[in-house]
């Protein structure tokens, strides 16, 4: 029994991990998301355990908690217990998503363009000569990026999960998410938005580069032509 309880357990925790995970973060903002959603599962779990406890209470004892008049069970049952979890939850939630947003700050960071279209990206780079590369972002490490994204046909929306959490990409407007990687490294990111028949296939592969060769990756990927395709 115990190893079955093992083996469950770590095929469970196998499921936390990947390219495309967000329980596991290689940035800031990606941290603070997997840690509420942790902080939510364990709220969550202490509100399920306490609501079967009481069941299995009754089950057992027949007759127990009959001298608690239904008004108070209601009172107690359905808005002192479910508030004494759920209001931290609430609040926690609030200030982690409050810390999420790209507020300015003293020096503002450096800006890419990803324009969306039916089935691809494209990523421009405005503060490096306008640079362009094609389903393959680039981005420095331990540096906080400003994703402008819009679309140029339908609704996608803009994912790297290890790195921060989505924003849509929606036609006419121009909508904005902050993200940092913090290691040089290989990742993946994907439209997170049914957008037609090639959706599943939205995919892109994202470069961090050390501080000292971000610069040069781009200059190489502005003169290479196959950058564009």
């Amino acid at each position: 029994m115990r190893a079955a309880l093992q083996a469950g357990s770590l095929m469970a925790l196998s499921g936390c991990r990947g390219p495309l995970s967000a329980l596991d973060p290689s940035g800031p903002a990606a941290a603070s998301i997997a840690t509420m959603w942790w902080v939510m599962l364990i709220g969550s779990a202490v509100l399920f355990l306490l609501v079967v406890g009481i069941f299995i209470q009754v089950v057992r004892r027949p007759g127990w908690g009959s001298s608690v008049s239904p008004t108070r069970w209601v009172v107690m049952g359905g808005l002192v217990l479910p508030a004494i979890v759920l209001l931290p939850l609430l609040a926690y939630g609030l200030v982690t998503g409050e810390r999420l947003l790209p507020l300015p700050g003293a020096a503002p960071p450096q800006r890419v363009e990803a324009i969306a279209a039916q089935w691809n990206w494209t990523f421009r780079y405005p503060d490096h000569g306008g640079a362009e590369t094609r389903n393959m972002l680039l981005l420095p490490a331990g540096t906080p990026v400003d994703m402008v994204v819009t679309s140029k046909d339908v609704i996608h929306a803009f994912w790297v999960p290890r790195f921060a959490g989505k924003v849509d990409a929606v036609p006419g407007r121009v909508n904005r998410l902050r993200i940092q990687a913090d290691q040089p490294g290989r990742y993946e990111g994907t439209c997170d938005e049914f957008c037609g028949l090639g959706h599943a296939g939205m995919r892109f592969g994202v470069i961090v580069y050390a501080q000292g060769e971000f610069s040069a990756a781009l200059e190489q990927a502005r003169a290479a032509p196959e950058a564009r395709k």
